[in-house]
């Protein structure tokens, strides 16, 4: 069976390096708030080129945190409305309504699967304080059109990059083009944890100053609470482990996009939909590579068949979850079809060219 993805032998690459960085936490008796934490925001946000970086416990906590602490900052209030793209993953979503902020759904570019200017342009209301774009299975927004459209009608962004660590367009790094950004570093992502991470990246020191109490109970000082806030800690050990990952990011990100462009070079059944690269390959860093099929289904069993699996990212939009129920008959006919259509085929850094060449055959052979 080729593996979607298979994290033991993606970590086995460097398990001296993690077993050195652990044994290294566990020696210095310092499991909290510490140095590998400090090293870790250091890096990352020169990595992504901003001036802080705020290590929290996962990625959806990094976009509920910012959207707090904005209301805390006196930016935002309850009843504020946050464009978001409705074929998000449903953290996108749950973020905003754990603020009671109101997400407006806008639909998605179909060839890029990533929000639509126009569609934002036109859902800015009197309400609207933020626009919230998602770079979908690794690729980048239209940045610098969604910024234009954030100065011409003074909105706040808040980039989800949970999927597209060291994305870059024009030169600029995911995590750098907002005034915030969210990044998970889930085990699965292609900066990946050995559990639970995130982090938020900003250039606003007001902004990073309130998130980091904000993260600690609300402290900015032992004992003493500025805000009624959380415990949403990047721990040391976790910290550690990022510490080595992202040494070798840029190598497993290359490795990604040969075998993304093999995919797209090779992979010729017409009722295939490949996936759409809008700008240029350093804007993508395929944390997914996400076919469509009117039969996804058939296609999925078809593969499975052949030693190949797949997953679908993701079978059901937010806004028909139960979780969501009062939007259970709104139209997103975009949205609808991309969540009825993805397949997502294995791709990671560990991957061979013969299993990838499996995968082509395999598609090309599939008809219904």
């Amino acid at each position: 069976m080729i593996l979607f993805l298979d994290l033991k032998a993606i970590n086995a690459q460097y398990r001296d390096e993690l077993i050195e960085a652990c044994t290294r936490v566990i020696d210095s008796g310092w499991y909290i708030g510490g140095q590998e934490l400090a090293q870790f925001e250091q890096d990352f946000a020169d990595y992504c080129g901003t001036q802080f970086a705020i290590g929290v416990a996962n990625g959806l906590d990094a976009l509920t945190l910012v959207l707090r602490a904005w209301i805390e900052m006196g930016k935002l209030k309850e009843g504020d409305e946050v464009i978001v793209p409705a074929n998000t993953y449903i953290a996108s979503i749950l973020a905003i309504t754990e603020n009671n902020i109101i997400p407006v759904l806008v639909e998605p570019d179909i060839a890029t699967y990533n929000i639509n200017p126009d569609n934002i342009e036109a859902s800015i209301t009197d309400k609207t304080k933020v626009i919230l774009p998602v770079y979908l299975y690794g690729q980048l927004a239209d940045m610098p059109a969604i910024m234009d459209i954030a100065k011409r009608h003074n909105l706040l962004v808040l980039e989800d990059a949970a999927q597209a660590h060291g994305a870059s367009l024009n030169g600029q790094r995911a995590g750098s083009w907002g005034d915030a950004s969210g990044f998970s570093f889930y085990p699965g992502k292609n900066l990946g944890a050995l559990g639970d991470a995130g982090a938020i990246t900003t250039n606003d020191s007001e902004l990073a100053d309130t998130l980091r109490a904000l993260r600690n109970y609300g402290s900015h000082e032992k004992y003493k609470n500025l805000f009624q806030g959380v415990n949403s800690r990047l721990d040391e050990i976790q910290a550690a482990m990022l510490n080595v990952k992202l040494k070798h990011i840029n190598d497993e990100v290359d490795k990604r996009r040969c075998i993304a462009q093999y995919y797209l070079n090779h992979i010729d059944n017409p009722s295939i939909q490949l996936p759409t690269v809008s700008a240029n390959q350093e804007s993508h860093v395929w944390h997914l590579f996400v076919v469509r099929h009117a039969s996804r289904d058939k296609l999925q069993a078809y593969l499975t068949e052949q030693g190949i699996q797949t997953l679908i990212h993701y079978p059901v939009p937010p806004h028909k979850q139960t979780a969501y129920q009062q939007w259970k008959d709104l139209s997103l006919p975009l949205t609808e079809q991309i969540h009825a259509e993805v397949l997502s085929l294995p791709i990671s850094p560990i991957q061979s060219l013969e299993d990838t060449q499996k995968v082509v055959s395999a598609c090309n052979s599939f008809t219904f």
